[in-house]
C-alpha cells in the first residue's frame, strides 16, 4: 500500500511560541495537497487533588475564546526541565502555590492531530504541600477550589471546556474507581 509522502515543508511565519509551516504533500492516489502545520513546545499538566477531594484549578483570560477557562494548571516545557513531571510540579506551583508529594501519569495528548505538533502530559497530583506562590507576572489567575464532583458537572455542564482539563478529571473519577491512585 502507498502511503502518504512530505514533499515539502516551507517556514511561513516565525512568532516568539511557534513556527507555522505549509506542508506540500503526495496522497497515495497521486493528488498533491498542501496543510498547514504548526510547531510548539510541549507541555505538561496536573489536576491537584487535596484531602478533601478539593479540586484546585485556575481561572484564567484566553485570547483565543476572549474569555476566562477554568483549567488545571498547566504550561510548555522549559529546555532545563528534566522531564514532564518536572514542568507540571512547576507549573502547579507557579499557578497556584501548591505542589503533589504524589505524581501519577495519566497520558500524553496531542492536541490538535491535524493541525499542531505539542503534546500535553496529563499528571494527577495529590499529598499536597504548599509554599509562597511565585506567580508569573504575564499570567493572571484566580484559584478556584471545588469538590471534585462539582468539577466533573461542570465538564457536562460545558463550564469546563479545556481539553486537558476534562481528560484530567475523568481520568481522576476512573484512578478512584478503580483504586489506582
Amino acid at each position: 500500500m502507498k502511503k502518504t509522502k512530505r514533499l515539502d515543508r516551507i517556514l511561513k511565519y516565525e512568532a516568539h511560541r511557534v513556527k507555522v509551516y505549509e506542508d506540500v504533500l503526495e496522497l497515495p492516489d497521486g493528488t498533491i495537497r498542501h496543510y498547514d502545520y504548526v510547531k510548539n513546545r510541549d507541555g505538561a499538566a496536573i489536576l491537584l487533588v487535596d484531602a478533601e477531594e478539593q479540586v484546585i484549578l485556575v481561572r484564567q483570560y484566553r485570547n483565543v475564546e476572549d474569555d476566562f477557562t477554568l483549567e488545571i494548571p498547566a504550561g510548555v516545557s522549559d529546555p532545563e526541565d528534566a522531564g514532564p513531571e518536572v514542568t507540571a510540579v512547576r507549573e502547579a506551583k507557579e499557578e497556584t502555590g501548591f505542589y503533589p508529594k504524589k505524581v501519577f501519569r495519566v497520558s500524553r495528548v496531542l492536541n490538535a492531530a491535524g493541525l499542531f505538533d505539542e503534546h500535553t502530559t496529563v499528571f494527577i497530583g495529590k499529598d499536597l504541600a504548599h509554599e509562597k506562590l511565585e506567580a508569573d507576572p504575564e499570567e493572571s489567575i484566580e484559584l478556584i477550589c471545588m469538590p471534585f464532583d462539582e468539577a466533573l458537572q461542570a465538564v457536562y455542564d460545558g463550564k469546563i471546556i479545556d481539553g486537558k482539563t476534562i481528560i484530567a478529571l475523568l481520568a481522576y473519577q476512573d484512578v478512584k474507581s478503580r483504586k489506582i491512585f
